[in-house]
């Protein structure tokens, strides 16, 4: 029998996030979470229309975690940039596999988008404006959401590393060498070291400015 309509949104981003971070995105399907739920897929659908609102309510869950407070003592605002990036990584360390969901719900979450406020907030105070800010947050984005990914999906200094560093060295002699270094980095230092390599970027003075 269909269970009764008592289940809260949380409960159903629960029951999403379990499969997701058992099954990975592949394995989201509504069969799936129903089944999480102990309920029929048809009942399923008397909570939600379809997948793509479970991939929204699973990344409103997982960001909702994240403090979009401004951060204060900070006298740099790369340094206060580097908080609410790491406030991001941190919320999604366990659940990587979320990260992929928002490029698409990006702009839906209320968590997402009140993080994104504070950023903006941070790089009009660092005098980035127009066209220069969108670019800014933009590649904060970009970075975050890539830097993630690679860690915990496709490391450079996981499993794969040890294929690459035996590539021929005639054909691929630089992937081969960096290879070798990868083994070494930690992910909290491959990770803050692209970040800084962001932060410096964001602040040269001669970023592109408003497109006519």
């Amino acid at each position: 029998m269909p269970r009764p309509r008592s289940l809260t949104p949380d409960q159903l981003a629960s029951a999403a996030l379990a499969v997701l971070d058992r099954d990975g995105l592949a394995g989201l399907t509504m069969r799936a979470v129903a089944t999480q739920l102990r309920m029929s897929t048809m009942g399923l659908y008397r909570y939600v229309t379809d997948r793509a609102e479970l991939e929204a309510l699973v990344v409103e869950l997982v960001f909702g975690t994240v403090d979009p407070t401004p951060p204060t003592g900070q006298a740099d605002w790369r340094d206060r940039i580097r908080i609410m990036v790491h406030r991001v990584r941190r919320a999604v360390d366990a659940h990587p596999a979320v990260v992929p969901l928002t490029v698409a719900h990006r702009h839906t979450s209320v968590s997402l988008l009140r993080w994104s406020e504070t950023v903006l907030g941070i790089l009009t105070e660092a005098g980035l404006d127009g066209g220069r800010r969108v670019i800014a947050l933009r590649g904060l984005l970009s970075y975050l959401v890539g830097a993630i990914q690679l860690e915990h999906l496709g490391a450079l200094a996981g499993p794969g590393t040890g294929v690459i560093a035996g590539l021929p060295p005639d054909e691929f002699p630089h992937l081969g060498e960096t290879a070798q270094y990868a083994r070494r980095i930690e992910p909290a230092e491959e990770f803050d070291g692209g970040l800084d390599i962001v932060l410096r970027g964001l602040a040269d003075p001669v970023a592109p400015a408003d497109p006519e």
